[in-house]
């Protein structure tokens, strides 16, 4: 009987050592594509980050530069040549070593237009690396950068850049691999075709529900990815994923409803998580349509906004409101508050609306704001269509469509108004203020300001930081008179985390390698 209970002991215990690590995580919206070069949002990117690896990385603890595929590099003097040798262990999921030649064939894929890559500006910071995107080079060449063989790579900056490295780490400048694209064209990127070199490959897909990653044996770091499967569950209902959480299916949500904030905030196990982020949450106007095509009208609709009442009322969160763009601390930056955080220019607006030829709001045609599913977007624009209707006198119909949707309309300008966010894929100003250039792939709302160009493009060739800052001000400066856009709030990153879930670090940039997340 001792004997049989003994065997029984150990076979129970050998089944626990050997059991795989699994974590479930709340991702809201499904991706639109796992293409590096097609993703925009957090949703998407939060998976590619974790199936590619660029030729750096960050720890989340304290977003330092880590190696990635490259195992070292040099820099010059000036900060305007790099290069970078890369580890012979890096492979790619069909078992081909992951080669110098992987990382400029990838480079030029950003910068071709007819990719459409939706972060093809990053490819700028390359030198004549903006001339090749415009077609006023043609040889690839004479870009900045080129493999002087399988294992080393060199890179020639348009400009000394203080965050370039940092830069590196975003999926946009990740490898992709030649051999898949060849085969499969635009359908490379599916689940069956996609050859990856990250810590994790995809195990399935199953539409609107999960997709299930597995940690890639063939990855050149293994030993230390911790989990043996992450479970990323497409929930865009912020109430269900919440339901899923206290149910205990899930390890960490990506959001959590506005009504429950006051009740996890008082929970006694502290499984609320909240800290800064640098993020701005806005929406776009569409300076290509009458009436958002006059400046007045824009300031109107801004000043028209108690953007603290939203945060303190609406969201429950208590954001920081939005009287700037660019979040305070953004790479030291300390912008001027030049919006009104507490909607008390109300009388301006209706003045600057009359002014536009709508006397409270008369004559002024009906737009629609687009957001995307979300009950926490809803009651925003619930509450600001709300505030432009007593201040101004106009009426804002609402639209909500599915995320996907809601990206081919931005991504085609097919909308008046519309809810967006921007994070930053780097901490440094440039990453807030450059998507407002003209002609930027990210400058959604068409604006285009010759001044506004100038001071960015300055501020890209200035090595003295100070005066760095003193551009970027200048720069927002002109975009808040301008405002093609309604700053609402500075984001706060909240969601809901189980006490078990370790090596999930919180970071400005909401940066989340799976590899370093365990459950003890």
């Amino acid at each position: 009987m001792r004997i049989l209970l003994l065997t029984i002991t150990i076979i129970s215990f050998q089944m626990l050592i050997a059991a795989p690590m699994v974590l479930n995580v709340g991702n809201s919206s499904e991706p639109r594509d796992l293409d590096p070069h097609l993703c925009s949002g957090a949703n998407e990117t939060r998976i590619t980050l974790n199936l590619f690896e660029g030729l750096v990385s960050k720890d989340p603890r304290d977003l330092k530069i880590l190696p990635g595929v490259a195992d070292s590099w040099k820099i010059s003097k000036d900060g305007m040549k790099l290069n970078f040798h890369l580890r012979k262990t890096a492979l790619w999921t069909d078992g081909r070593k992951v080669t110098a030649h992987d990382f400029v064939y990838a480079w030029k894929r950003l910068l071709t237009p007819s990719t459409t890559a939706e972060f093809s500006s990053f490819g700028f910071h390359f030198k004549n690396g903006r001339e090749f995107y415009e077609g006023r080079i043609k040889d690839i060449s004479q870009v900045g950068f080129k493999a002087l063989d399988e294992s080393h790579l060199e890179i020639t900056l348009e400009n000394p850049s203080l965050y370039f490295l940092s830069l590196l780490a975003h999926p946009s400048l990740f490898p992709i691999s030649k051999v898949a694209i060849d085969k499969f064209g635009n359908r490379w990127s599916r689940p069956e075709n996609i050859i990856t070199n990250g810590p994790f490959i995809i195990e399935k897909w199953k539409s609107n529900q999960v997709i299930v990653l597995k940690k890639n044996d063939k990855y050149w770091d293994v030993k230390n990815v911790k989990p043996d499967q992450v479970n990323v569950h497409f929930i865009s209902k912020s109430e269900t994923e919440e339901k899923l959480f206290r149910a205990g299916e899930l390890d960490v949500t990506a959001q959590i409803p506005i009504e429950k904030i006051p009740f996890w905030e008082n929970d006694k196990n502290r499984l609320l998580q909240k800290h800064p982020y640098l993020g701005t949450y806005y929406y776009w106007l569409n300076t290509q349509k009458v009436p958002l095509d006059n400046k007045l009208v824009r300031k109107a609709l801004n000043l028209a906004i108690d953007r603290t009442a939203i945060t303190h009322k609406v969201t429950l969160v208590k954001q920081l409101a939005a009287e700037y763009f660019t979040p305070p601390g953004t790479g030291g930056f300390r912008p001027k508050s030049l919006l009104p955080g507490k909607g008390t220019e109300i009388k301006r607006a209706q003045s600057l609306l009359a002014e536009a030829g709508y006397p409270q709001g008369k004559g002024f045609p009906k737009l629609e704001l687009l957001y995307n599913t979300d009950e926490g977007h809803r009651k925003i624009a619930e509450a600001i269509a709300q505030m432009w209707k007593v201040n101004l006198g106009i009426d804002v119909i609402l639209v909500n469509q599915e995320w996907k949707v809601l990206l081919d309309n931005q991504n085609l300008k097919n909308f008046t108004i519309l809810r967006s966010a921007w994070i930053a894929d780097y901490n440094d100003p440039n990453s807030f203020l450059e998507i407002f250039q003209t002609g930027h792939s990210n400058n959604y709302g068409g604006w285009s300001n010759v001044q506004y160009d100038e001071k960015i493009k300055q501020a890209a060739k200035e090595i003295d930081n100070r005066k760095r800052m003193d551009l970027f001000q200048a720069a927002e400066n002109i975009l808040l008179e301008e405002l093609p856009v309604v700053p609402i709030y500075i984001y706060t990153r909240v969601y809901l985390k189980q006490t078990r879930l370790e090596g999930w670090y919180p970071n400005i940039e909401d940066y989340r390698p799976f590899k370093w997340a365990y459950l003890k």
